[in-house]
């Protein structure tokens, strides 16, 4: 389950900043630091695991600004979301499922909406590439501050998975 796995990188992260750069935003070449980002993608998991009625609604996250700003919580929460998709994943029912999704439109309950038709596994797997890219511009933002993440971080698994193949071929 690379969510699980991607998520779980982020974990790693967050256990090796302190947390006043995970909550730092206040810099010239970024508004959105560490802490920031992991919200963003935190809150969007929770709106995939949180959704009713077979209707996923992004924009109406959550926002919770205690993820953003307090390294322990944020990591309490990337670890219980990984126990409620492991679960999900358990049921392929769970996964195959035709689901309903906000397009961006309409106010913050939803009202005036446009929804797509998705599955499940899509929604994962647009999951997966927003987490991967989230990574990606926490990765360059904490390059700024002089901090070098692991050289995985903010890297697709399917890029690792080639790289991989590929020097050991």
């Amino acid at each position: 389950f690379d969510n699980i796995e991607t998520l779980e990188q982020g974990i790693n992260l967050m256990e090796q900043i302190d947390d006043a750069l995970y909550a730092n935003n206040d810099h010239r070449y970024f508004r959105s630091g560490t802490g920031k980002h992991m919200r963003h993608i935190l809150d969007h998991y929770l709106s995939f695991l949180n959704a009713r009625n077979g209707r996923i609604n992004y924009d109406t996250r959550r926002r919770d600004r205690r993820l953003e700003r307090e390294r322990v919580y944020a990591i309490a929460a990337a670890r219980e979301i990984i126990g409620r998709l492991r679960k999900f994943g358990d049921e392929q029912q769970n996964i195959d499922a035709a689901v309903q999704v906000n397009s961006n439109r309409g106010d913050q309950r939803g009202e005036g909406a446009a929804w797509s038709a998705s599955t499940r596994q899509r929604e994962l797997q647009f999951l997966l590439s927003h987490t991967v890219h989230h990574y990606a511009l926490i990765a360059l933002t904490l390059r700024i501050q002089g901090v070098e993440p692991p050289e995985s971080f903010g890297v697709a698994p399917s890029t690792l998975r080639f790289e991989t193949a590929q020097t050991s071929g």
